[in-house]
């Protein structure tokens, strides 16, 4: 993935936006990643579902933005999560670290811990009818709030309206063109999912189910853009706006 990575900067912007903080950034895609200075211009890194942007400037990442919650948004968000996993029985009594995280600007409910095993999470709710339960519960409690599903095993809760639709609109502005000129790869398109926004804003989107998907998506962009031929090699769902 990171060769992949690598060779698609070469070639065009490539943005990372995740509901993770800035240090899963580093821990799961930049450390041991190389690339040259003027690729890694290119590469965009959106923490939180865009809520923070970091850009690479003078040989370090610079934070360029953060929608930061309130204290009382914080507080507000933790006593909703917690209430709402308790009640619905979705409160695990030996998690794989914190259930609920304070990232700044987006606070985090996992249901097993953040570092739980991949497989673990994959298997806790597989048609995600648990994480539609909890979002039904915080949502109206949290009217001025964004309250989305997150990655297999988590809720999200960021400032209204400030969304991975959001982060892609901070891009575009950077880059000076329009979202017809943006493809977006994601996991989690459904309508609870943090990936939806975008998809609802008219980004032709690929949907894949993990890491290998994308690989094969990133590889067949790279082939296409080296040698173009008259249909694009990568079926997208048709943008909803």
């Amino acid at each position: 993935m990171s060769g992949a990575l690598a060779r698609l900067l070469d070639r065009v912007d490539v943005c990372i936006i995740s509901g993770g903080r800035f240090e899963q950034f580093q821990a799961q895609a930049l450390n041991g990643f190389t690339a040259s200075d003027k690729a890694l211009s290119r590469l965009h890194l959106m923490p939180t579902c865009g809520t923070r942007y970091y850009l690479w400037e003078g040989g370090q990442w610079v934070l360029q933005y953060a929608e930061d919650l309130t204290d009382d948004e914080k507080q507000r968000s933790v006593a909703a999560l917690e209430a709402g996993a308790r009640e619905l029985g979705l409160w695990s009594p030996g998690p794989w670290g914190d259930l609920i995280e304070d990232r700044g600007s987006q606070i985090t409910f996992s249901a097993l811990g953040q570092q739980a095993p991949v497989a673990s999470k994959v298997a806790w709710d597989p048609d995600g009818s648990k994480k539609r339960a909890l979002w039904a519960y915080v949502s109206p409690r949290l009217p001025d709030l964004e309250v989305r599903g997150g990655g297999s095993t988590s809720i999200d809760i960021t400032r209204k309206g400030i969304d991975k639709a959001y982060g892609i609109g901070k891009l575009t502005d950077r880059l000076g063109v329009g979202k017809d000129a943006l493809l977006f790869i994601g996991d989690r398109l459904d309508e609870t999912g943090n990936d939806y926004p975008v998809y609802a804003a008219g980004v032709a989107s690929v949907a894949i189910h993990d890491w290998r998907g994308t690989l094969a998506v990133v590889e067949d962009i790279i082939g296409w853009l080296d040698d173009p031929g008259p249909d694009f090699p990568v079926e997208t769902l048709p943008p909803l706006s």
